[in-house]
């Protein structure tokens, strides 16, 4: 627009950028006159930018942001939506990834049975790939390198009958790619994660009854083949009951030394007390629509039966049987029903109580939180369990079956409890690990659950909830956009992912989604040609995304300011003619 061209009023030129692209309103802004006058109006940005996100006027903007028009160009040019290479070494459907904390490596597991590690250059590249048949494995299905990208924990699945649920984890080194020990794992679901360099978690389940059954969380020593004849390489961490046919699955490890300096705050109200102290990162708050809707009270810390007059566990389970034997016990009960009582009695009077004080005070606490999926109503997975591990059962040093128990505590509690009402498919923390990100799929509304092998049927849309876990409360609304189809009894695992400002998740519809933290709003769709089981962000680097899929491949996501400076490192070609100049010269 030149100086003689008319001049739209300012409110006019902001409506006719609405209905622009977002890259064309950055570009275009770089050659208007006018609008770079207006690029300087703080208000007319900030209508902007909550008019074409459709962001809540509650939400502030991120702290880190100098002005509303810095915010508007980074949600365009830094998030990974770019594709710059496909993988294609994989011949069944990739099902994980995960990155080395350095960002150098990362390791692919698939159908195809094999782990695969790449080096993480300009140009990604296979650097070694592992054959797990001969161990008898099925496939991979997921992995994790240790705090110090020495050691790689690779899950896998046996080769047995269709129903069966037999895993083993392996560890490999990176230094020579050997494998250094195998473990069993029950269910292969479990997967498996590391506690600290050397240590790891499994699982194992004893059947009790039909319904009912014992889950034990071992912690292993990756050296085992070495060095089990001096000390012990097992160590039993925690002893569960489970009832109506639930199991624990998918454990993870949460540090709570940072949940007083995490990288980011989604609580708007703590973020303006914290602001006040010390320079922090906040997500914003709910809107008013948020507040207003109702949010499903954290589960108390142990679920007890009712008191029952303070009549102790045996005299409950004496009188159970009486009134059976004599017929007084109306309606009559079920065999499903009654196995569940019957446990429930047991139970009563042999748990270990929860630990007092779950939520760390100090701020130096080396207390970890063991996380994983379980339920009390039906076999999947609906509610998420907490159980702290104290800094003295982080080793497997003392009795193998840890310390001594009285009679009274056969089994240990949950320290506490989150119920999810709904599938729970997929889970991932926080760099910082103050926030967990739950995949679930949500149960129909005031659902009854009469059968524990008859769960309800779940939605095709996903949610993915976050839950702080200083507070042990759900933050912000669900976040939406990805969907799923399988029934219940097929419904699979979909992997997330959480860099410092986005989460990242896969999805059945094929295509992988990216969220900013902040703001709550969905900003990207990534396609595949499948379904995409798992999404890895870079941890030193949140502009490269890696999503895998059933497709087979592998995809590299980067922004588009990562592409302009890739592009410029890159070695230009010598043009044709000028080199045939020089060579005539010479």
């Amino acid at each position: 627009m030149d100086a003689g061209s008319p001049r739209l009023p300012d409110t006019v030129l902001f409506e006719i950028f609405l209905y622009l692209d977002h890259a064309d309103v950055l570009s275009v802004g770089l050659v208007c006159q006018q609008w770079r006058a207006v690029a300087r109006d703080e208000f007319l940005w900030k209508e902007l930018f909550y008019r074409y996100y459709r962001v809540s006027r509650d939400v502030p903007r991120h702290p880190g942001a100098v002005s509303w028009y810095d915010e508007f160009q980074r949600l365009y040019d830094t998030i990974p939506c770019v594709e710059v290479q496909a993988l294609k070494e994989h011949n069944d459907q990739v099902l994980h990834l995960s990155f080395s904390h350095s960002g150098c490596l990362f390791a692919s597991c698939s159908k195809d049975c094999t782990v695969k590690i790449w080096s993480n250059e300009l140009d990604i590249s296979l650097q070694h790939s592992s054959n797990m048949r001969p161990y008898n494995w099925s496939y991979t299905q997921f992995s994790q390198f240790n705090a110090d990208d020495s050691l790689l924990l690779v899950s896998g699945v046996f080769v047995g009958p269709h129903n069966s649920s037999s895993g083993e984890i392996a560890v490999i080194s990176m230094e020579n790619f050997t494998l250094l020990s195998r473990v069993r794992n029950k269910p292969y679901d479990v997967f498996g994660c590391w506690l600290n360099e050397t240590n790891l978690i499994s699982g194992n389940l004893h059947r009790i009854g039909r319904i009912t059954s014992c889950s034990v969380l071992w912690l292993n020593n990756a050296f085992q083949g070495v060095e089990s004849e001096n000390v012990n390489v097992v160590k039993r961490l925690f002893k569960i009951q489970n009832l109506n046919a639930s199991t624990i699955r998918t454990v993870m490890v949460a540090d709570c030394s940072r949940y007083d300096s995490p990288d980011l705050l989604l609580d708007y109200e703590e973020q303006l007390a914290a602001s006040s102290t010390c320079p922090t990162f906040d997500l914003g708050s709910d809107s008013e629509e948020e507040e207003a809707k109702p949010k499903p009270p954290p589960e108390p810390a142990v679920q007890e039966l009712p008191d029952a007059g303070g009549v102790p566990a045996e005299h409950g389970l004496q009188q159970l049987f009486d009134d059976i034997m004599e017929g007084r016990m109306r309606p009559a009960m079920t065999e499903t029903e009654l196995e569940t009582k019957v446990a429930e009695l047991f139970v009563r009077n042999r748990t270990k109580p929860p630990e007092p004080n779950l939520l760390p005070t100090d701020s130096k606490s080396k207390t970890k939180y063991l996380i994983f999926t379980t339920g009390c109503l039906t076999y999947s997975p609906h509610q998420i369990g907490i159980k702290r591990i104290l800094p003295h059962q982080m080793t497997t040093a003392g009795p193998v079956l840890g310390e001594e128990r009285r009679s009274d505590e056969f089994f240990d509690s949950l320290d506490h409890v989150i119920d999810i009402h709904g599938h729970i498919i997929g889970m991932g923390l926080s760099p910082d690990h103050r926030y967990l990100y739950v995949n679930s799929r949500a149960w129909p509304r005031d659902c009854v659950i009469s059968d524990p092998m008859q769960p309800p049927p779940i939605a095709e849309e996903i949610d993915l909830h976050v839950f702080d876990l200083k507070t042990m409360k759900e933050v912000k609304r669900a976040l939406r956009a990805h969907r799923a189809y399988t029934p219940n009894e097929e419904c699979f695992f979909i992997f997330l992912d959480v860099s410092r400002d986005f989460v990242a998740s896969g999805a059945e519809d094929r295509h992988g989604y990216i969220w900013d933290r902040h703001y709550n709003i969905c900003l990207a769709k990534l396609q595949h040609d499948n379904v995409v089981n798992s999404v890895a962000f870079s941890p030193v680097e949140q502009e490269l995304l890696l999503t895998a899929s059933d497709d087979t491949t592998i995809k590299v996501w980067r922004s588009p300011r990562a592409v302009r400076v890739r592009q410029a490192r890159r070695p230009r070609p010598r043009k044709l003619l000028f080199s045939w100049l020089m060579n005539q010269k010479s």
